[in-house]
């Protein structure tokens, strides 16, 4: 046995796992090529075949944190309700729900024949126009789950709509607050302008939103692109999917949107010559979604609120010893982009305003009777 599959083993046991198949008829038989793939950070997937047919499994972290193991029921339960969907992912095959089975929660699902953008290119995808083709492709799988109607395909009360987009403000500084528990940490005036967006996001929060099921971490690295054609295979990574406003999965995508020269983005990924612009991205939402674009730039200020709150939390660990030093740098400087984007947002919308109202104003008197 190789090292790779003995580690993999070392994750979950073979011969478990294969009374576990058959009593879900799941293939017969022995289980072979274990191998580890790459993917999220914290949770662990496996590829292994059975009888011919390839399986992924997905599991928590040996270390899990409190709510891995229902973080894996929540994924499969959103995988288990989209199965009839257009929506692209992994379709999900089982799942064991019970941890005390195992030890832990986990479930089965098909391989996605498809590649990472941030972990590479392939030559096609080097090509500017494969390239619009796929930005364009990234936000027409987006739309298309903003279209899923959750409380017809099951997934009733696996979120709080009510009241969402006014307690996500509080929610993150609460958050941020917390991370004082970890000594060393150097606190959020580290932040540019923190509470300044903060007090923007509540006061200018949109008073309504049409619900449906938000993904949570909407950005290139948790889309798998089909190989040889611009398509998106699946969206992945479900952990923070919940019910709510899906136009915060498209502010989330701007807020990690590198600049049109590749530049600023959560992802370094060249080359960067035909992807669209964040505001191309927009429009092409716009043309397949009936859901009110005009308070986007909330949306994406949120998003560089959020992410850049949990990305501190990394750099406040770091500093109390828990998680490498030069991680919790690296996500401290990009949390600092985040919030100096968020800035740059608002004064944008800010400058806006005041050019339109002064537009209004110049219009109506010109219309006015003159004496």
């Amino acid at each position: 046995m190789d090292k790779e599959a003995e580690l993999a083993e070392s994750f979950i046991n073979p011969a478990q796992l294969r009374n576990w198949m058959d009593s879900r008829q799941l293939g017969s038989g022995p289980i072979s090529e274990f191998q580890i793939l790459s993917g999220g950070t914290q949770n662990i997937l496996l590829m292994f075949d059975r009888a011919g047919r390839r399986y992924v499994l997905r599991r928590p972290p040996v270390k899990p944190r409190p709510e891995s193991n229902q973080t894996m029921r929540r994924e499969a339960q959103v995988l288990r309700a989209l199965g009839s969907s257009s929506v692209p992912h992994a379709r999900l095959i089982a799942a064991c729900e019970d941890e005390a089975v195992f030890g832990f929660a986990f479930y089965l699902m098909e391989p996605v024949a498809g590649y990472n953008a941030t972990e590479r290119l392939p030559a096609e995808a080097h090509d500017p126009q494969f390239q619009r083709e796929m930005g364009f492709a990234l936000v027409d799988a987006l739309a298309t789950l903003g279209q899923v109607n959750p409380w017809a395909v099951g997934l009733e009360g696996f979120g709080k709509v009510e009241g969402f987009l006014e307690r996500q403000v509080g929610r993150w500084k609460k958050q941020l607050d917390s991370y004082a528990q970890h000594e060393g940490w150097a606190g959020p005036d580290t932040l540019p302008g923190v509470n300044h967006i903060a007090d923007w996001l509540a006061a200018n929060c949109p008073k309504t939103f049409f619900p449906g099921i938000l993904h949570g971490d909407f950005h290139l690295a948790n889309v798998m692109f089909a190989r040889d054609t611009p398509k998106v295979a699946a969206i992945v990574d479900w952990e923070l999917a919940t019910l709510g406003d899906p136009l915060l999965d498209l502010g989330w995508l701007l807020a990690t949107w590198p600049r049109p020269d590749g530049s600023g983005g959560a992802f370094d990924i060249r080359p960067w010559d035909g992807f669209p612009t964040a505001e191309e991205l927009v429009e092409r939402y716009r043309q397949q979604s009936t859901r009110n674009l005009d308070a986007i730039d909330w949306y994406e200020v949120l998003a560089c609120y959020k992410l850049g709150i949990l990305q501190e939390g990394t750099m406040a660990r770091a500093q109390a010893g828990l998680a490498p030093k030069e991680t919790g740098e690296h996500l401290h400087r990009l949390a600092v982009q985040l919030f100096e984007r968020a800035q740059k947002r608002i004064a944008a919308r800010s400058s806006n305003r005041h050019s339109s109202a002064r537009e209004s104003a110049a219009d109506r008197f010109k219309e006015a009777p003159q004496p």
